[in-house]
């Protein structure tokens, strides 16, 4: 990505706007660059692409950046995280995009050093402060699973969830209001090794101490949890999750620095559908003002929606019934 400073006038209050590539290969490795020591932020690593020239749009600018930087030609991408970044000179956007098909072979044509990474070790290279969206939004799946209430029979459930895992689920939040402290402890020792059995991670929706206790994958905080907070949860290594329903909440979860969040309800529900919806265009709204990932919720269930998601600036969906499917165990 070349280093681009603002020669001041009307357009130094314009971001600088870069697309960016997170691109995967085969093995479910990232591309990775690293920027030469003479730019500013040099010797860092970063994702490829480069700056939008006049009249270009951003997948435009990411064809070209790429086989001017990388040698290689996209033939599918679609929109990842678009990253707002403060900066004393200019602020930057990072239009990052998901490439996971491309002709050619990826190699530094301007002698730059690359390097395919899995996405669970790029928190180990040392990246722009930009990046670290990013970073989170390559890591995360799109679909994030909100289990149902488990009702009276735990091993169907578990059956159940296994089901969920064998599809592809990787992303998981434990959610279960009916059960109290010791029944939900005992649901969670069962399900998260089943998670990590597939290779999923497994976010309580309870306190942080039970969390640490027993060794989950992080923490979902629900809104009134959220808001009665004034720094992040401390669980190191583990992932920091929130429900948002507006703008107010999606900010106090950006002070605290939460990795990513959910918004809803985007769309009319099976269970309140006469309730307000947020619908596409507030969610884009939304997800621009996001320093994080986040997922959308409320009447998600296919394709055509993770699309619309993702086309809006979401990570992709978060579901009960759309990833679940109907559950009908009474409590």
């Amino acid at each position: 990505m070349p280093n681009t400073v603002p020669e001041g006038g009307a357009d130094s209050l314009k971001p600088v706007h870069v697309a960016v590539g997170a691109i995967f290969n085969s093995r479910g490795e990232v591309l990775i660059a690293r920027r030469p020591d003479h730019l500013c932020e040099g010797g860092l690593w970063e994702f490829p692409g480069g700056k939008l020239e006049p009249g270009e749009r951003a997948g435009e600018a990411l064809n070209r950046e790429l086989h001017e930087e990388l040698g290689i030609t996209v033939e599918s991408a679609r929109p990842l995280i678009r990253v707002h970044h403060p900066r004393p000179q200019r602020p930057l956007l990072l239009d990052v995009w998901r490439v996971e098909r491309y002709q050619g072979e990826a190699h530094g044509r301007e002698g730059q050093p690359v390097e395919w990474v899995t996405p669970e070790r790029l928190p180990d290279y040392p990246f722009p402060a930009a990046d670290r969206p990013v970073i989170t939004a390559v890591r995360l799946p799109d679909r994030y699973l909100v289990t149902p209430e488990p009702g009276g029979d735990t091993d169907r459930f578990l059956l159940r969830l296994e089901q969920c895992l064998r599809t592809g689920v990787r992303l998981v939040q434990l959610r279960a209001r009916a059960l109290d402290r010791d029944g939900y402890r005992a649901l969670a020792r069962r399900a998260i090794p089943l998670a990590r059995r597939y290779g999923a991670w497994l976010l309580l929706n309870a306190d942080p101490p039970l969390v640490a206790e027993l060794g989950a994958d992080g923490i979902h905080l629900p809104g009134s949890r959220l808001l009665s907070l004034e720094q992040k949860p401390q669980l190191a290594g583990k992932w920091v999750a929130a429900s948002c329903h507006d703008e107010r909440e999606l900010l106090h979860a950006a002070r605290i620095g939460v990795d990513f969040a959910v918004i809803s309800p985007v769309l009319p529900t099976q269970s309140h559908p006469d309730a307000g919806s947020l619908g596409w265009e507030r969610l884009f709204h939304l997800a621009e003002k996001a320093p994080f990932p986040l997922y959308a919720l409320g009447g998600m269930s296919g394709g055509e929606h993770l699309r619309q998601a993702c086309s809006r600036g979401a990570q992709g969906i978060a579901a009960i019934r759309g990833i679940w499917g109907e559950w009908r165990e009474s409590l």
